[in-house]
């Protein structure tokens, strides 16, 4: 059956954005911006945004002009397998399902943490148990149903962010007061410990960090074949996305570092509820704490949508059984759906029973993965130009073209390089480069022992 008689496309502009931001605004943003600051200090801490929002919009503007020409389910992973080989769309595929898969597992024990708070004498594999139907049941019965609850899910932490970012900004230009301070707090904590306290190194692996915080924007390519009118949808809502991502979180990160202290940031509380705290917000622990959890639910409900597409598309390229291609009445592959579930819980139970073995390999790996499929998307879009004007195709042809090529899939090709090679360097990360490569010649491997002969 082909896609566009099996999909339905009921995605709009506004639903591929916040698809989008699900996947991308997660508790790193509202936890671990704190950790970075402390290690890179607050002007390090920028810088990295900076290059991470840099490379984040270098690739989906590569991704844009796949997406337009040829908006499909499989995205990245069709892209790759048509302009690179067959074996890398292969590889691609199997590190993005891992990863919102592996993380999957993360948010549901970390949701029934933060439940915790308020029904301490609730069991947490209850918590996980709900938590997961809830998700299960937006997936599964309607495109529309799962659209509009991400689309109310993505709002709330948006304007969360926004308002945090406008109270923030406030209390360093000392409209509002800030804890006992006499006069507005500015931007001097930036420079108090110097401007590069830990040195270069630190801005380095902040970099790493930065660009990991970044990934999921890219969930608008495989939302593509869903949506209606992809030739004006997908880059308006690349664009948007882009935007909105960039003042988001370097604003954020730029109120985080002007009114913690160095010192003080870290993971042992989320720098906005020292911050808002010290502003005088009352309730702020329950407040962060409900944001926390839809934010959570968010990035699940995106995750789950996003790997279940992958196993579709494995599926309609015949390395997965056919049954993973089938889809409902309603148009939504429900065996893909289930798979990734069923591997969540198996990522679930690895985090608390094998955590030093299996569930470290599995992040290791899918920490990993997204800087790969991003390197995949550069390598694909630089092939795919190619092919097309060897083909006979005019460029002015094309209904959505990335500018300066090919400069950008080029630089999109070396930044990921350079980011791996960082990975390498810091010796608490390089654990994933080691398991990574071996997993990445694995899978090719068994692709072309397995499937090359294949019709």
């Amino acid at each position: 059956m082909e896609e566009k008689q099996s999909f339905v496309k009921e995605m709009q502009s506004k639903h591929l954005i916040t698809l989008s931001l699900g996947g991308v605004i997660g508790t790193g943003i509202f936890l671990s911006s704190g950790y970075l600051i402390q290690e890179a200090g607050a002007v390090g801490t920028i810088i990295a945004y900076l290059i991470g929002a840099f490379l984040v919009c270098l690739v989906m503007l590569c991704l844009g002009e796949l997406t337009v020409h040829d908006p499909n389910t499989g995205a990245f992973h069709t892209y790759a397998s048509k302009y690179i080989h067959p074996g890398v769309g292969f590889v691609v595929a199997w590190l993005y399902w891992l990863t919102w898969t592996v993380a999957l597992g993360y948010q549901f024990i970390t949701l029934a943490i933060f439940m915790g708070r308020w029904f301490p004498g609730v069991e947490q594999w209850i918590w996980c148990l709900i938590f997961a139907l809830f998700i299960l049941g937006l997936n599964i019965f309607n495109l529309k149903l799962f659209a509009n609850s991400e689309f109310w899910m993505s709002f709330i932490k948006v304007i969360a962010l926004a308002v945090i970012l406008v109270l923030g900004l406030l209390a360093i230009f000392g409209v509002l007061k800030y804890q006992s301070a006499s006069e507005a707090p500015l931007f001097k904590e930036f420079t108090k410990n110097g401007v590069f306290p830990n040195g270069f190194g630190a801005i380095a692996l902040a970099i790493l960090s930065a660009n990991f915080a970044f990934s999921g924007a890219e969930i608008i390519g495989v939302a593509a074949g869903e949506t209606k009118n992809p030739e004006k949808s997908v880059p308006k809502a690349i664009f948007q996305t882009l935007v909105i991502l960039i003042v988001l979180f370097i604003g954020t990160i730029v109120v985080i570092g002007a009114l913690l202290p160095q010192e003080k940031a870290g993971l042992d509380e989320s720098p906005f509820v020292t911050i808002l705290t010290n502003i005088g917000i009352p309730y702020i622990g329950d407040i962060m704490n409900f944001i926390l959890i839809v934010t959570l639910l968010s990035a699940a409900n995106s995750g789950l949508y996003a790997a279940s597409r992958m196993l579709w598309s494995l599926s309609n390229q015949n390395t997965l059984p056919k049954s993973f291609s089938k889809l409902n009445k309603k148009g939504l592959p429900v065996y893909g759906l289930a798979l990734t579930m069923l591997g969540g819980f198996l990522s679930l139970f690895s985090s608390i029973y094998a955590a030093e073995t299996v569930y470290l390999a599995l992040t290791s790996i899918s920490g990993l993965a997204v800087v790969g499929v991003w390197l995949g998307i550069g390598w694909s879009h630089y092939n795919f130009r190619k092919q097309y004007i060897r083909n006979g195709g005019l460029i002015n042809d094309l209904k959505y073209k990335a500018p300066l090529y090919p400069v950008v899939p080029i630089l999109v090709i070396t930044l990921c390089l350079v980011s791996m090679v960082g990975i390498a360097i810091d010796p608490n990360q390089r654990i994933g480069l080691i398991i990574f490569i071996p997993f990445v010649i694995l899978c090719f491997g068994y692709y072309q022992l397995v499937f090359k002969n294949k019709k």
